[in-house]
């Protein structure tokens, strides 16, 4: 059984957080671009694998996890297009920046709201699927969110992993580490002018457990079943996490979509406000006004730099 964590544990936690939201709040208008551009177009197709995994019932509520400019929120939508989709991120600049793309008809279905995964503004099993896209490196104390994830979920819900698998190991005879290693933070540094932020993600991408240890991770925070699905010879590994309950099946299940049932009350943000509004001025940016902010007293979300 886990400790739970010291006071100074939980300080340098929610440091971490802002900073790293700091940090992403600063690239969000270059994210996308350098996405597609690093991986050659790649994670285009790994975002549509991750929302294909889901498999939520009709009618039924998806919870995105650090959805940022909200491309796997789309990618359910567009699969799964009688859903619902709750897209958290603890980055207002990410979700502002992705309410752009929900002007051409898809937004009324999707919920953007900037919360924090290791608290998040859900009921109790009210979400049938969840979805996270490079983000759980980014969460301290993971555990904190796989727990979060599995308290929101329905039985026999999956929570859906996208992630980087560790740097640690040689993947094409070191060709891969190099690139991580060196041409990835500088060509960040080039487009960005943020060399931190892609130096950052390679530092966090070396320090990342392997499938296994995730795996295990993830069954001692009390899913039923786990599995893992590894992608250009394991440099990104799909991961799939089931609660305990009327489970989906294999992976190669992906079309068998379950029985119809009425869609979940998500209740988000039951005690959040909306930005924009008197109780919350810390919205200026353009978008920004049409996402909600859900944070406690005790912590309300405010980068490092913010007053």
């Amino acid at each position: 059984m886990q400790r739970p964590p010291s006071p100074e544990q939980t300080q340098r936690d929610q440091l971490h957080g802002r900073q790293v939201a700091a940090m992403f709040g600063r690239i969000a208008r270059w994210y996308d671009f350098l996405n597609h551009t690093l991986s050659l177009g790649l994670d285009i197709y790994w975002r549509w694998r991750l929302a294909r995994v889901a498999l939520p019932k009709p009618g039924g509520v998806v919870l995105d996890l650090a959805a940022g400019t909200m491309d796997v929120s789309l990618a359910l939508i567009r699969q799964y297009p009688d859903i619902r989709v709750a897209a958290v991120d603890y980055t207002l600049p990410m979700l502002a920046r992705g309410m752009q793309k929900l002007e051409d008809g898809p937004g009324e279905r999707i919920l953007p709201a900037q919360g924090d995964g290791r608290k998040l503004p859900l009921a109790d099993e009210s979400v049938d699927a969840a979805t996270i896209a490079f983000g759980i490196r980014n969460i301290r104390p993971r555990m904190a969110a796989h727990q979060e994830v599995l308290r929101c979920l329905k039985p026999g819900g999956r929570f859906c992993i996208l992630e980087f698998g560790t740097g640690r190991r040689k993947v094409w005879g070191g060709l891969y580490n190099f690139y991580l290693n060196s041409v990835l933070p500088g060509f960040g540094r080039l487009i960005s002018g943020d060399r931190a932020a892609y130096r950052y993600l390679a530092e966090t991408i070396r320090e990342f457990p392997d499938e296994r240890q995730l795996s295990q991770e993830l069954m001692d925070a009390g899913y039923a079943r786990v599995f893992h699905v590894a992608m250009l010879s394991g440099i990104v590994y799909l991961h799939v996490a089931e609660k305990t309950g009327e489970l989906r099946g294999e992976t190669g299940a992906e079309t068998a979509r379950g029985t119809a049932s009425g869609a979940a009350d998500a209740r988000p943000c039951e005690a959040g406000s909306r930005a924009g509004s008197p109780d919350n001025a810390q919205a200026g940016a353009a978008g920004q006004d049409s996402v909600l902010r859900c944070f406690t007293p005790q912590d309300p979300g405010k980068g490092p730099d913010d007053e």
